[in-house]
């Protein structure tokens, strides 16, 4: 089955574009009410996002890397060929990998050192790794899968997992990995992998959504720290919030990460919120439908709230991404990341407090990047032993210390200085151990359900009414899932 394919349309205004959500002219009028202008705008369900280059700078950009294309030809080209005669005439079978991090980031680094210890133990197979050198690895993914040119193993998020399975390019993994690795794995990244009955994926890693707080700032507003057993109440909360934004020098009680852009934050951060309040972002039983759910009287009550946080001055949406460290709010709506940066700041004033409560029980973000085996993949045993080395316990601890997320394994978990029974984040894998962790919806849909409540959370935050934001989303979540015929394998 191919992908989703759309056709090129007229530009939608700026809300639609910021998203990069890739609605028919039609569907992105209907949303935003506004009139059509006449500039280009890329196209839908795998859409592709707009980049904008002066004439000059290509044309500089590009004389700059055919220079560089020359001189490592001239270079290279008699290494290359020996190198891979060599790899031919021993018999070694070569898998590709891509991964979506960056050549100079640190889990590349992480990576690329697992790959060369591999290659090193002389497995039969030799992994040879790209990192991303596109700003836009999801339309990188895109291109290639819709002209077979997958690697054997890619990294993917539940934005690319889902519709990549579903259309054909990936295969299960189930019976390609060891039992006992299975059985070891955290529930959340199964659940994470899976699709339609099948598992599709395995990350070394999830991720964890808490509280962070100032405790300082805390204990002066009087307030009560709670804890994963006795987590803050709505109203508790909402009391919280007003007393630490009366605080001298305050400039609000809490970063909601409101400046983080149109991006998958919005959907991961802000649908526990939904969850918490007995809503969701669709119905889960079949995923065909988000009208009543996402549009429900719960959600609506949970973002009428969110908004009368913002509108009370409990958080802001400007760009104040350093106001936790600075003392100018006490707590933060963020995940793991933040700790190197969190702690290096305020030491042993931070602390990581459990999800409030806000009537259906904790509930909290999880997920991460993944590897998948496309269905194209030559050597899908060579692929399935590396990514094994990949979950193994000296590799995932290698990942996450270096990256700092949490071990996706229960036996790492316990090894791990920063997860372990003493660690300073144990709390990220007490909410995943405890099932308070949702996965994003598991249907090819949820890219666009992401797009579309990243948009309606915009409009929102700056002073929309929910329940006509929340019902336009619905809409076109559900006329997206009719028109790909309720995403069927039939």
């Amino acid at each position: 089955m191919s992908a989703p394919r759309g056709n090129e349309v007229k530009a939608c205004p700026e809300l639609c574009r910021r998203a990069r959500y890739g609605m028919s002219h039609e569907q992105c009028f209907a949303y935003t009410g506004r009139s059509a202008s006449s500039t280009a705008f890329p196209r839908s369900a795998w859409e592709r996002g707009g980049r904008i280059t002066s004439r000059q700078s290509l044309h500089s950009i590009l004389i700059f890397s055919l220079i560089l294309i020359v001189f490592a030809l001239g270079i290279d080209d008699a290494y290359s060929a020996n190198e891979k005669r060599s790899v031919a005439d021993s018999g070694v079978k070569t898998v590709s990998l891509w991964s979506y991090s960056g050549s100079n980031t640190a889990e590349y680094l992480a990576l690329k050192a697992s790959v060369d210890r591999y290659n090193a133990g002389r497995h039969g197979y030799r992994i040879e790794a790209l990192p991303t050198t596109f700003k836009r690895y999801d339309e990188h993914i895109d291109d290639a899968a819709e002209t077979g040119a997958l690697p054997c193993l890619l990294q993917a998020d539940a934005s690319l997992l889902y519709a990549m399975a579903w259309s054909g390019y990936l295969q299960p993994i189930e019976q390609l990995m060891p039992k006992p690795l299975l059985d070891d794995v955290l529930p959340s990244i199964l659940a994470q992998g899976r699709y339609d009955g099948r598992l599709y994926s395995l990350g070394q890693f999830d991720s964890g959504l808490a509280l962070w707080g100032n405790r300082r700032l805390l204990v002066k507003a009087g307030v009560r720290i709670p804890t994963l057993q006795a987590p803050w109440t709505l109203a508790e909360f909402e009391q919280v919030l007003d007393k630490l934004s009366k605080l001298p020098g305050a400039v609000a009680a809490i970063d909601m990460g409101a400046f983080s852009g149109s991006g998958e934050f919005y959907s991961y951060a802000y649908s526990p919120i939904l969850q918490g309040f007995g809503g969701d972002l669709i119905e889960r039983n079949s995923y065909r439908s988000a009208k009543g759910v996402l549009d429900g009287p719960q959600s609506v009550a949970a973002m009428t709230h969110f908004q009368q946080w913002l509108k009370k001055g409990w958080f802001r949406s400007e760009v104040v991404a350093d106001d936790f460290v600075n003392g100018k709010v006490a707590l933060a709506w963020f995940g793991h990341w933040q700790y190197p940066w969190y702690s290096a700041e305020l030491g042993k004033d931070l602390v990581l407090l459990p999800m409030p409560d806000f009537g259906h029980g904790i509930k909290t973000g999880m997920g991460s990047w993944s590897w998948a085996i496309s269905s194209t993949c030559k050597e899908p045993e060579g692929a399935a032993d590396f990514l094994g080395y990949l979950m193994s316990e000296r590799e995932i601890l290698r990942m996450t210390a270096a990256n700092g997320a949490v071990p996706g394994r229960r036996s790492v978990l316990a090894k791990s200085p920063l997860y372990g029974e003493r660690g300073p984040l144990r709390l990220y894998a007490q909410q995943l151990n405890a099932g308070l962790a949702i996965p994003r919806p598991q249907t090819p849909a949820y890219r666009m359900i992401s797009k579309v409540f990243s948009i309606a959370a915009i409009a929102i935050i700056a002073g929309a009414d929910v329940q006509t934001e929340l019902s336009r989303a619905a809409a076109l979540i559900d006329q997206d899932i009719i028109e790909n015929r309720g995403y069927s394998n039939d």
